[in-house]
């Protein structure tokens, strides 16, 4: 019965996003323009098209901080060895982030002399791009790494 309820609650909460999101996509194309920037289309709605998702992003971020700390508190309270391995899995994170801020370049690009964007051309800002970039080159090498040694490990298995 309580898997129906999540359900029900997941389905609801997919649909009125889905409705907000194809809402303000169609604003966003269909609803006029601004002047036009540097002599480019500027689409009227933007601002809000981006603040939906930085509301998506915010509550997807205080989700999962919240879930992940809610299952390490129970599996401590239940199995100490299994909330150990969760928790160095996040320390493997946080160091993959300080390793990958580390080796960013912070050189300011000649490129980015703009005044809207010359905030944003800082050895810090620069940095935490490169960290990102290198973060997720990373995570993708180690997924498709496990992909690759699952497959081999079944198809062995298998024989």
């Amino acid at each position: 019965m309580a898997v129906t309820k999540i359900r029900k609650i997941s389905s609801w909460v997919l649909i009125v996003c889905t409705i907000i999101m194809l809402v303000l996509i169609g604003m966003f194309f269909g609803g006029g323009e601004n002047e036009p920037y540097n002599g480019q289309w500027n689409p009227k709605y933007t601002d809000a098209l981006l603040y939906w998702m930085y509301t998506l992003f915010g509550i997807t971020l205080v989700a999962t901080l919240f879930f992940a700390i809610v299952q390490f508190i129970n599996n401590f309270r239940t199995d100490p060895k299994k909330a150990l391995v969760g928790l160095a899995i996040i320390v493997l994170f946080v160091v993959l982030f300080f390793v990958t801020y580390s080796i960013g370049d912070g050189t300011p690009m000649s490129a980015l002399t703009k005044p809207d964007v010359e905030a944003y051309n800082t050895p810090g800002w620069l940095k935490v791009t490169d960290m990102f970039l290198y973060s997720i080159y990373i995570m993708l090498g180690f997924t498709i790494l496990a992909i690759i040694i699952g497959s081999v490990k079944k198809f062995f298995t298998k024989s």
